[in-house]
């Protein structure tokens, strides 16, 4: 099981699969593809802010049907716990779906360079 960062499920919205590396190929085709339901809060608020040209039902629908992508169900306080311990960012959204993969040592394909050099379990 595998979780992506808002900015790849926007990515892989627009079609842009080929800016991924293989390794991150292998493991989009190879992987249950999940989210953090703060991802479907971020895209929404990118959406409002005009910076997505679609709000998050429509971008999160697509996927799915089209990759299969899922919404994760983990206990919220059991986030919000994990989250507490990410210090090296303060960007509430990050340290959602950084602590929602690491409530059980998840993979996670970010965007950013900060998640990369943080999450050991990140790739890219």
């Amino acid at each position: 099981m595998i979780y992506l960062d808002t900015h790849i499920v926007a990515r892989l919205y627009a079609g842009l699969r080929e800016e991924f590396s293989q390794s991150v190929k292998t493991i989009l085709n190879e992987n249950e593809i999940m989210i953090s339901p703060i991802v479907r809060l971020e895209l929404q608020y990118l959406y409002e802010i005009e910076r997505l040209k679609e709000p998050a039902g429509v971008i999160v629908a697509d996927l799915a049907d089209r990759i299969g992508l899922r919404v994760c169900n983990k206990d919220f306080n059991a986030i919000i716990s994990q989250a507490f311990k990410i210090t090296w960012t303060s960007d509430p959204f990050d340290r959602l779906i950084v602590a929602n993969a690491a409530l059980n040592d998840h993979i996670l394909i970010p965007k950013t360079q900060n998640m990369l050099e943080h999450y050991p379990h990140s790739r890219w």
